[in-house]
């Protein structure tokens, strides 16, 4: 199920979002939660299975759309399409506003989750 970000869970965000191939630095992640708790606009999202934090979505909201920004799934649950039931949860949350993926997350997203 999606659950909106906490600031109690960062360093589970950061994990996370460390899994997308060009966010490795630890003080760029930093920056870019940052960057969500910060902006009204910018919204992280997790999928939790239980209690298990296994997949990971960052929102940017534009007008009347909503661009993923960054994807990222567990290595143990990849291959099971759980990016694709993330955005398709996400589609549903912001109607009547569409989703829209950038280059980088829709290969993400079709490739690896």
């Amino acid at each position: 199920m999606l659950v909106k970000y906490k600031k109690t869970c960062e360093k589970i965000a950061m994990g996370l979002l460390g899994l997308m191939p060009n966010e490795r630095n630890v003080k760029e992640l930093q920056k870019l939660i940052r960057i969500y708790e910060e902006k009204p606009e910018m919204q992280l999202y997790f999928w939790r299975e239980g209690e298990d934090y296994i997949g990971l979505l960052g929102l940017e909201m534009e007008g009347d759309h909503v661009v993923v920004c960054h994807i990222a799934v567990n290595p143990s649950h990849r291959g099971e399409g759980l990016g694709q039931v993330m955005v398709e949860q996400i589609e549903q949350r912001v109607q009547p506003r569409k989703v829209k993926l950038t280059q980088e997350t829709e290969k993400l997203c079709l490739t690896v989750c």
